[in-house]
């Protein structure tokens, strides 16, 4: 198994995902943008999920082959993204986001078909391999608390740009996998997705992250505005991945000892206590720090556990199409949802009521879990 080079991928990728999501608000804050055009814009990442992997996920699933499309997507993600140094304005910044995302949205889902082929028999190991991606994310959120604190918010993009680098050079050297052979044969997907159990999945993930919109748009926003500085901001995000890591070097074990279906319900109940000290006590530095440290369970846990009924729901040749439903429905529909609501609601309602919201949308997918989500608990 090549899992150096499989983890040098998730440390570039998700080290780009540490670089923007932290940070990116900032950013488009600092060139003009209000808080309404920034979850428009945030919103654009997570919407252009909801199409890109499903159009290359089928796409791979027809050739049988998904690296050369990890590698193509990451190259044209880069280049797309040297336009964000030129845009000029809100229209102009929205067609190039969704350019840029469009690409970079394409990889991960076939990288993680690519990653379970390679793994075989060994499933429940894919978290050892994910956590570089923590680790990824770690080193650029926290580099670039400190890089920001002497150069400013200019140094953002050039560091996303360096690192979507570093994901093209790490997919040329990961080889391509081989389709998983399961031993029943593959059904049609659309017959997959008529059980109530596999729609339940995916509407809860979806939730799930729907409930994650203001975080992800706003957190280092709100911190900055009750007077953290980029250090502190820096610190808080990089001490939610630390967390994040150590949970996915014992996934492995918790998978084999509780199921996924009982950490994805555990999940959706931390989220709801997440969501509501984060909303509520902002000021307290304490209460922040263990807020990020159960991204641990909202993130880490729930898409470790989520990757793995993935996995099983959707067998053989509908593996590249179901990990791209997957992550359309999450980090795409509900990503895109939450964020775009999260603007609307922050400039409405203010910060705290806004995340009393996204505590109530994640109860709600707690709930589908519980009533559906494999009930007989075999994976």
């Amino acid at each position: 198994m090549p899992y150096w080079r499989l983890a040098s991928f998730y440390f570039f990728y998700f080290g780009s995902l540490g670089a923007l999501m932290p940070y990116w608000g900032l950013y488009l804050q600092e060139r003009g943008f209000s808080s309404l055009a920034i979850g428009q814009l945030v919103a654009i990442l997570m919407a252009t999920k909801i199409v890109a992997p499903n159009v290359w996920g089928w796409l791979a699933d027809r050739q049988g082959r998904r690296m050369p499309i990890v590698r193509q997507a990451s190259l044209l993600s880069a280049l797309a993204f040297l336009a964000v140094f030129v845009a000029d304005g809100l229209a102009q910044m929205a067609l190039v986001m969704v350019l840029f995302s469009f690409f970079w949205n394409a990889s991960l889902p076939q990288m993680e078909a690519v990653t379970f082929s390679h793994l075989g028999a060994r499933v429940n190991r894919y978290a050892s391999i994910r956590l570089w991606g923590s680790i990824g994310f770690i080193v650029a959120v926290g580099g670039l608390g400190v890089g920001r604190q002497y150069l400013g918010n200019e140094l953002v993009p050039l560091v996303v740009l360096g690192l979507y680098a570093g994901v093209w050079l790490s997919a040329l050297a990961v080889p391509e996998g081989k389709v998983v052979a399961h031993e029943e044969a593959s059904p049609p997907i659309t017959r997959l997705l008529r059980r109530r159990e596999i729609q339940a999945f995916l509407v809860s993930a979806l939730l799930m992250q729907m409930s994650h919109g203001a975080y992800y748009a706003f957190y280092s926003i709100y911190l900055e505005q009750a007077g953290y500085d980029s250090l502190a901001i820096g610190a808080l995000w990089a001490w939610a991945v630390v967390i994040e890591v150590l949970v996915f070097l014992a996934m492995h074990r918790l998978l084999d000892d509780f199921g996924a279906r009982r950490i994805l319900l555990a999940t959706f109940a931390l989220a709801v206590l997440r969501w509501l000290l984060i909303g509520s006590f902002v000021a307290v530095p304490a209460v922040q720090i263990l807020a990020q440290a159960l991204h641990a369970a909202t993130f880490g846990a729930f898409h470790a556990a989520a990757i793995h009924l993935a996995y099983h729901y959707f067998p053989g040749r509908t593996q590249g199409r179901g990990q791209a439903l997957y992550n359309s429905a999450s980090f795409g529909v509900g990503g895109g949802i939450g964020t775009l609501a999260s603007g609307f609601l922050w400039t409405g309602v203010g910060a705290t009521a806004t995340f009393v919201a996204s505590a109530g949308v994640a109860a709600l997918g707690g709930l589908l879990v519980w009533r559906w989500v494999d009930r007989a608990r075999r994976f």
